[in-house]
């Protein structure tokens, strides 16, 4: 079986939860002997670890040629190619590309990141998809997330293979409710376009098929898991047991992950308990209004902000903490829990969160209830007891969330698709 998938990001440079998400499904899947997956994606660094499927950079896939009379080459083109799929291309390089983001190779320029003219990457992505869509060999296609939505519609109108979608999150999400009519559009589309659709959680689930009218059996919830720690995870020491308790945010600060309300819960907590620090570890666009409400709540000398952390600097702030705490307003899954378990870190997730469906040994709260929210952080500070049977029994639980079990559903649903086509 071969799996031709789209993403953005792929550790160890990642900006979100994307990257980690698609790091761990590829490897849990490379786990069955006949899986082959070639990942697509806008820019590799070349530090990647390519030991278990095959990368292909977009910004390395010549698709104009420098120096070249173009309407000569077309025309050569034009004899091996259906007379739809010629226009097609011939009206993207006219019409869609801008040839100043072309180096001297013939190659588009990606940033690899979420840059300000994110939809003309998007845009310029999809073209390149068209190319690979005609130089690799595949069975399925597998786009992660919108923004590779149009470059998985792009290759199933060139080959004709089935499509699946990954929704890892929605606009909704993102949004607060305040959707991007462009963004809406592109992921719609997507859905409208897949053969099928796996979403991270039945909470997600429910928004694809409310929000964007999608027929009930066409959608499919895969949970994310977690990758097993390495040595090197292993064996950053424990720097818990200071003399103050550690209570640890991380992740973006923005309106989707409710950092407003830590802040507050912070401020309830430090009026009854005055041993206890928090960590808002993180960057995003609320950053500096949450460093003014913390001053403005008169916690600033207990609050401190690290800016953004990741690959082993997360587990770090893992091992120095004694609470980890994800408030978000609208989780489509939420890995960061997980993480914080593996660390033998007691979490506190929102019931608005897909990861509170599969974990039976966190403490569960709305986001918006900031007194239940500061009663369980009191708590688990507290009551050695409640602190240690949570630790413990979180730790068992979350190492039985594989992604080799996440893997093996997805490939069960590659198979049903193939077969009924």
């Amino acid at each position: 079986m071969k799996a031709l998938m789209y993403g953005w990001e792929f550790p160890p440079h990642i900006l979100g939860g994307l990257g980690t998400a698609s790091f761990g499904l590829i490897k849990g899947m490379s786990m069955q002997d006949d899986m082959d997956i070639t990942f697509v994606m806008p820019k590799p660094y070349g530090d990647e670890d390519r030991s278990f499927l095959k990368i292909i950079g977009v910004c390395n896939t010549p698709v104009v040629w420098k120096n070249v009379d173009f309407e000569y080459v077309s025309e050569r083109l034009s004899k091996y190619m259906e007379p739809s799929e010629y226009f097609e291309l011939r009206n993207h390089i006219y019409a869609d590309f801008s040839y100043r983001h072309v180096n001297d190779l013939g190659c588009i320029e990606f940033s690899g990141r979420y840059p300000d003219n994110l939809m003309e990457e998007i845009n310029n992505y999809s073209i390149v998809a068209g190319v690979i869509a005609r130089t690799e060999t595949y069975d399925i296609i597998h786009a992660h997330d919108w923004l590779t939505y149009p470059a998985g519609i792009h290759t199933k109108m060139v080959s004709g293979k089935p499509l699946v979608i990954h929704v890892h999150a929605t606009d909704y999400d993102r949004s607060r409710g305040n959707v991007n009519p462009e963004v809406y559009q592109i992921e719609k589309n997507g859905m409208d376009y897949a053969d099928h659709i796996i979403t991270v959680s039945n909470l997600t689930r429910q928004t694809v098929i409310e929000k964007y009218h999608q027929n009930p059996a066409k959608v499919t919830t895969v949970h994310n898991a977690v990758e097993p720690l390495g040595n090197d995870i292993l064996s950053i020491s424990d720097k818990r047991g200071v003399k103050d308790k550690i209570v640890t945010f991380l992740g973006r600060i923005t309106m989707q992950k409710g950092p407003e309300y830590f802040v507050e819960a912070a401020a309830k907590v430090l009026q009854k308990a005055n041993n206890v620090r928090f960590v808002m570890a993180g960057s995003g666009d609320m950053m500096n209004k949450m460093i003014r409400l913390a001053a403005s709540r008169n916690i600033s000398d207990r609050f401190h902000f690290t800016g953004f952390m990741k690959g082993k600097q997360v587990y770090e702030i893992f091992k120095a903490s004694d609470v980890y705490v994800m408030p978000s307003v609208s989780e489509p899954f939420g890995i960061s829990p997980l993480e914080a378990m593996q660390c033998g870190v007691p979490s506190i997730i929102s019931k608005q969160s897909g990861c509170a469906e599969i974990l039976d040994y966190a403490v569960k709260v709305d986001y918006w209830d900031i007194e239940a929210l500061a009663d369980a952080i009191y708590g688990l500070i507290t009551y050695p007891a409640l602190h240690t049977f949570l630790k413990e029994e979180g730790l068992k639980e979350v190492n039985n969330i594989k992604w080799e079990y996440a893997g093996q559903k997805v490939r069960h649903i590659y198979d049903r698709i193939l077969y009924e086509q």
